[in-house]
């Protein structure tokens, strides 16, 4: 699917972006963002010690952790944030290869941009450019009230 710039309702400035993640798992777990243009958005993170499962790979958490939130970022950039929150409804990863160093580079793009769902493809690859994960990510598109996302 090819996404125009008016998908993006806002345009992502990566160095907020990045000051978002302080005091969260994915400043402990070194995931950056990286890029954006007008059909996807991607993001790094460190394939180390503390990305690592206990045989040295990288642990496919850690990986559905990068595509959790580089999918939500990129809702968000899609909506009215003074009206609406995303909030995540289903992620899955299906893991191809194995890493055990560098980092590991997330491109997300819409599958679905409806007007209550967005579906993201999140595909994550090694510094070789070799595709190491796939994930697809749901997200909840609701409404705010004064405490915030109107959640049941």
């Amino acid at each position: 699917m090819r996404v125009s710039q008016s998908l993006w309702r806002q345009i992502a400035d990566i160095e907020q972006l990045n000051a978002s993640l302080n005091n969260t798992i994915c400043e402990q777990l070194d995931i950056r963002f990286e890029s954006f243009d007008e059909e996807s958005i991607s993001a790094s993170m460190a394939v180390d010690a503390r990305t690592h499962q206990p045989y040295g790979l990288l642990h496919g958490g850690a990986s559905v952790v990068l595509a959790e939130t580089l999918g939500s970022m990129a809702s968000h950039l899609c909506i009215d944030s003074s009206q609406f929150s995303c909030v995540g409804l289903e992620v899955n990863a299906n893991p191809l290869r194995g890493l055990r160093s560098g980092r590991v580079t997330a491109v997300a793009r819409a599958v679905h941009l409806g007007r209550t769902t967005h579906v993201w493809d999140i595909r994550l690859s090694g510094e070789d450019g070799k595709i190491s994960c796939i994930s697809r990510l749901t997200m909840a598109i609701v409404p705010l009230d004064k405490n915030g996302p109107a959640l049941r």
